[in-house]
């Protein structure tokens, strides 16, 4: 079962271009990654996903519910998580979780949100209003946030931004860990290569809204001959080399 499904998925704004024509799959349980450098509309087409923006054209189905005809169906099983999109300030990090709960109807809030305050390592910052963080700290809020209903599909852009590499490693392992026992679906849009290395059981690149290629990690690896993704990415993004195979 695919979990999302994207056809022939246009989004133009007067003459620019920002998605051409673009289709993948999100298999049930997998992890995907969206790849490509800024302006390549990755952001757009996560946008066209949450029902953010209207596609010029195309098809998105999620959870088998159209957007464009049942969205909402659909967008209380999902959630999305993003470092650059900001909570209100002046309420606290357990006012904001209650707040998104609320809306969500997630049954026996208070217990969730220390489950998510325990698993983030967000304890000491529960009462801090969420406009007195550091860049670290809102990234494991957005991300506690992005799963307080649980979500089925998780739609996640540069979850672990900001973050030190030991904060990194453990949202990352918790993220792997709630993949595999929830059976979430996620989409991961992320800059670290190591990351979607690391997750990702399959990847799509683009360039200038089109998808330029795809495949897992080791199939890009051996396709362009290199031996990590960032090498991968950097010969699509500068034209330097073809793939292997071509």
């Amino acid at each position: 079962m695919e979990a999302i499904q994207v056809e022939h998925l246009v989004k133009r704004y007067d003459s620019v271009l920002a998605v051409d024509d673009i289709g993948f799959t999100v298999p049930a349980g997998g992890t995907v990654g969206l790849l490509g450098g800024n302006g390549a509309g990755k952001t757009t087409t996560i946008a066209m996903l949450l029902g953010l923006i209207v596609p010029t054209s195309g098809r998105i189905t999620v959870l088998g519910h159209d957007m464009a005809k049942d969205r909402f169906a659909a967008l209380e099983r999902m959630n999305f998580s993003s470092p650059y999109v900001a909570l209100p300030h002046r309420l606290t990090v357990r006012e904001n979780l209650r707040v998104y709960g609320h809306l969500y109807n997630v049954a026996h809030l208070d217990d969730r949100i220390a489950t998510l305050a325990r698993d983030l390592d967000l304890g000491q910052i529960l009462d801090r209003p969420a406009g007195q963080l550091s860049a670290g700290q809102k990234t494991r809020v957005a991300l506690a946030k992005s799963l307080i209903n649980q979500p089925e599909v998780l739609l996640l852009d540069e979850p672990t931004a900001s973050l030190d590499p030991d904060t990194g490693d453990m949202v990352r392992t918790w993220l792997e860990q709630y993949r595999a026992q929830s059976g979430c679906t996620i989409l991961l849009a992320s800059h670290n290569m190591a990351e979607v290395e690391r997750l990702c059981h399959q990847v799509i690149m683009l360039k200038q809204g089109r998808v330029v290629d795809r495949g897992t990690p080791d199939e890009l690896l051996a396709r362009y001959g290199r031996q990590d993704l960032e090498d991968v990415f950097l010969d699509i993004a500068r034209d330097r080399r073809q793939a292997v195979a071509a």
